[in-house]
């Protein structure tokens, strides 16, 4: 069948889809189920997490990248359909991979777990896909769990999305009740593509991969037209013209088709082997019978943390280079430059769309490509106005200038959502002023279930947030946040400095009333980590000139008097006085190393 053009199903009987969930909710469980159901993966080569290619994806049980796949339903009618399934991400950090989903689908199943309730990512999702006119079927998962609140959740649904309670599915991944009916409503209530086969081409890439054989693989979806293998295409956004070498469509391995027309799903190799000259959201169009126009309403990606990534050895500067392009291809939200550190050496600065993300892409690096890294402090951008009105981006803390030419400095604030039980607003309360939070709503969507709105400074998020929201509400608490605008605020940069000499991958930009207890914290956490030397070291964090912490770890000393026993004491002096002025020299030339564990550990603070 491979190679061959089967004939192509008419495009009335196509149905693309994608899942939206809040992490753990079962997505991938139930993606399995369905991916056997309809036989598109055998018994044999079944796994748990089929769609979760990724070691990292099985071993946290998340999804990081969204995938697609072509599966095949015969309905009761004995029409034969063809689904398309793109899975989405359901963390927060991972909320661009879902609008490049959602952009690319025509419905999307609402997954709900019936014993945890709708969960803050759901909803943001779920907005997401509404503003695209998606069609959405409902579904409540984990039914046939003892703590399964079915009529409760299904009440929550019908409040968030104004359906009945009949549209709602009740199913089972585990057990796979349910999933002929989510396979039939998909036929019913999910619409067909519409598009134009004899139109010029107009084909959203909406996914890519990097492949060490065949260099850059695309994923698109055809909104118009038709694509015929060996046709000359041109990336709209881009410019640049290549050869369509293989075009084909997803199942579990690629399957090669000689043509694809609109409504179709699918991926083409042009043999590119640059990542950057494929950019996800562009529009693919032929050469000869171009499109008027590129395909709107796909959004471009944001970063929200930024961190340093340097490699430990300076000569693998090149090499960490090609990893990050590399990665950069399955992972458009990844943004990076290169930059120098006078403690690090060359390295890139990169921007990411959470912590998480953060650990994800440095986990990647190691396991991936075999980069060891050290990743400095993360930050948010700042915008800083100067004594004569200038605007100007602070991406590091060391970007700032000095405090005397500075008028203000603004930072990003966010509206962050949290649903959450009754009996732990307190908790979250607390934690979210500790934060410099705001509560500006707080709105009861059901008796057992409450959610609350704070605006918040990002960079207060950025560190612990998320576990500690977690701890306060015994993991009762979900949480997804929207940015807003800038605003001015108290801001320092505090360094830290190793025998008075400032190590510049430690600066941070700090609120002044968090300072001191933070200076102190890092001050502490290095003393513990730092080796001793032959000489003392002074730890310190300034403000400026003025040093608002310190600690010190004293040097190792030989015993210089063992072989002075009895006698006169000046002996003993004598020898003590020679090996204190060595040690004044050692610490005037001695240089402190700073381990790699050090770096990371000081970003753990609690």
């Amino acid at each position: 069948m491979a190679g061959k053009n089967v004939s192509l199903r008419p495009m009335k009987n196509i149905r693309n889809f994608c899942v939206i969930a809040h992490i753990d909710h079962g997505k991938s469980t139930l993606s399995d189920r369905l991916l056997e159901f309809t036989k598109t993966i055998s018994e044999r080569d079944m796994v748990h997490q089929a769609l979760d290619n990724m070691d990292l994806e099985r071993e946290r049980g998340i999804t990081i990248k969204s995938h697609a796949i072509q599966m095949y339903y015969t309905h009761t009618d004995g029409v034969k359909y063809t689904f398309n399934m793109i899975d989405t991400p359901g963390h927060v950090d991972f909320s661009y991979e879902v609008s490049r989903s959602i952009a690319a689908c025509e419905g999307a199943l609402l997954l709900v777990d019936a014993s945890q309730g709708i969960q803050a990512q759901t909803i943001s999702n779920l907005y997401l896909a509404i503003e695209h006119d998606l069609e959405i079927i409902p579904i409540l998962n984990k039914v046939d769990m003892e703590s399964a609140m079915i009529d409760e959740v299904s009440d929550q649904v019908i409040e968030l999305i104004g359906c009945k309670k009949e549209d709602i599915i009740l199913a089972s991944g585990k057990t796979g009740i349910g999933v002929e009916d989510i396979l039939a409503a998909i036929v019913s209530r999910i619409p067909s593509p519409k598009g134009d086969t004899e139109a010029p081409l107009q084909a959203l890439i909406f996914d890519s991969m990097f492949n060490p054989f065949r260099g850059v693989v695309a994923y698109f979806r055809i909104l118009n037209g038709k694509l015929k293998k060996g046709d000359k295409v041109r990336f709209v956004n881009t410019g640049k013209e290549y050869e369509a070498e293989e075009i084909g469509i997803l199942q579990m391995n690629q399957v090669p088709k000689t043509e694809l027309e609109a409504g179709n799903v699918g991926y083409i190799i042009t043999g590119i082997k640059e990542s950057k000259e494929i950019k996800v959201g562009d529009t693919i169009t032929t050469v000869n019978y171009p499109c008027e126009s590129a395909i709107h309403g796909f959004e471009d990606v944001k970063p929200m943390v930024f961190a340093g990534i340097y490699p430990i050895e300076n000569e693998d500067f090149e090499d960490l280079r090609d990893s990050l392009e590399k990665l950069q291809l399955n992972d458009a939200s990844l943004v990076f430059e290169p930059e120098t550190s006078i403690a690090l050496g060359f390295g890139f600065r990169c921007g990411f769309l959470g912590m998480l993300h953060l650990e994800i892409i440095q986990e990647r690096l190691s396991r991936e490509f075999d980069q060891e890294v050290i990743t400095t402090v993360p930050n948010v951008s700042y915008v800083a106005y100067d004594k004569k009105g200038e605007k100007l981006v602070i991406h590091t803390p060391n970007d700032l200038p000095d405090p005397t030419l500075l008028e203000r400095v603004e930072e990003p604030y966010i509206k962050a959502q949290i649903i959450t039980k009754p009996e732990y607003i307190g908790a979250i309360m607390t934690l979210c002023m500790e934060k410099r939070g705001n509560l500006t709503k707080q709105h009861y969507l059901t008796q057992e279930r409450v959610e609350l709105t704070f605006e918040l400074p990002l960079a207060e998020i950025v560190f612990d947030f998320y576990d500690r929201l977690k701890s306060v509400s015994r993991g009762y608490a979900s949480f997804d946040y929207y940015p807003l605008e800038y605003r001015a605020s108290d801001l320092v940069k505090m360094d830290i400095r190793l025998n008075g000499e400032p190590v510049d991958a430690l600066s941070s930009l700090v609120h002044k009333t968090k300072a001191e207890s933070l200076g102190r914290k890092i001050c502490e956490k290095l003393k513990e980590l730092l080796p001793r030397q032959q000489f003392m070291i002074a730890i310190q964090a300034s403000i400026g000139a003025k040093i608002i912490a310190r600690e010190t770890i004293s040097a190792l000393r030989k015993d210089v008097t063992a072989k002075c026993y009895g006698g006169d004491i000046t002996r003993k002096r004598k020898l003590l006085e020679k090996q204190k002025k060595g040690k004044k020299k050692m610490r005037q030339i001695g240089n402190v190393e700073v381990p790699q564990r050090a770096f990371l550990d000081v970003l753990k603070l609690d």
